[in-house]
């Protein structure tokens, strides 16, 4: 039981840590918001792509989990195909209500906001799954040896803290109010308890299930990135406005890159 307190303790560490120092982005004014989060949005973009391409996917491709590369491309692709659906679900939603249509030009700044609250809604989703992966892994180290767990859940807080300030970015940009964003992300962030949980009862059921939880992680990181923002950043075309769009994504997929690699 004094093992099990551990993994609770520490998953709530690895995930509200994190937010708590992300969330400091919100204490900045609104102007300074303003100029900063288009930039920012260029970075989140590089963060999302590396930390799918360069983390969740290397690492369900582990040797450990004996997977098919196959199954792995299968996996993603149907992630990206269920991640577009849940998105028009969202859309329909809003939509149903607002009595929008997309394909009408009087309701083109209408659609383009619902298409943004759909990706602060599917980050949102594909957090708490990364969340949730985090908690597994963190009470699998746990059930090796304490000091281990520590050490993971540690890193896992310091890895983490990047990407939720992505989040905060992205949610921020979907509409979200700052109240709004640093709650679903202190509720998103709860994941990492659930999965722990029940890696806890049932770790030896769940090694063959991680590996495709890792990839459905990635899936909606690649769809958010590529789907809902990089479309906003074609609105500014200047060669100046591309150059640092350009280094921003680089940036961020760099950081990710280097945060990866230092942790290891």
């Amino acid at each position: 039981m004094e093992l099990l307190f551990w993994i609770i303790g520490f998953s709530l560490l690895g995930g509200l840590a994190s937010v708590m120092l992300a969330s400091s982005f919100l204490l900045l004014s609104e102007n300074t918001r303003a100029v900063a989060v288009p930039h920012l949005v260029s970075f989140a973009v590089g963060a999302l792509l590396g930390a799918s391409f360069l983390g969740l996917i290397p690492h369900a491709l582990e040797h450990k989990f004996h997977v098919d590369a196959h199954d792995v491309g299968l996996t993603l692709l149907l992630g990206l195909l269920a991640f577009f659906l849940l998105e028009k679900l969202v859309l329909w939603r809003h939509c149903h209500h607002d009595h929008c249509d997309g394909h009408l030009p009087d309701n083109k700044l209408q659609h383009s906001h619902n298409r943004n609250q759909a990706a602060g809604t599917l980050i949102l989703v594909g957090d708490t799954i990364h969340n949730f992966v985090d908690g597994i892994l963190i009470a699998a180290a746990f059930m090796t040896d304490i000091h281990l767990g520590i050490v993971t859940a540690l890193a896992i807080a310091a890895h983490e803290i990047p990407q939720e300030l992505g989040d905060f970015i992205i949610l921020l940009h979907s509409g979200f109010t700052r109240k709004k964003a640093l709650f679903y992300n202190i509720l998103s962030s709860l994941g990492t308890v659930v999965g722990a949980l029940i890696a806890y009862f049932a770790l030896s059921d769940m090694q063959h299930v991680l590996p495709y939880i890792l990839i459905i992680a990635a899936s909606s990181f690649i769809y958010i990135a590529v789907a809902d923002l990089i479309p906003g950043l074609h609105n500014k075309v200047k060669p100046s406005e591309t150059f640092y769009q350009v280094l921003l994504i680089a940036a961020g997929t760099i950081f990710i890159f280097i945060t990866h690699n230092t942790l290891h």
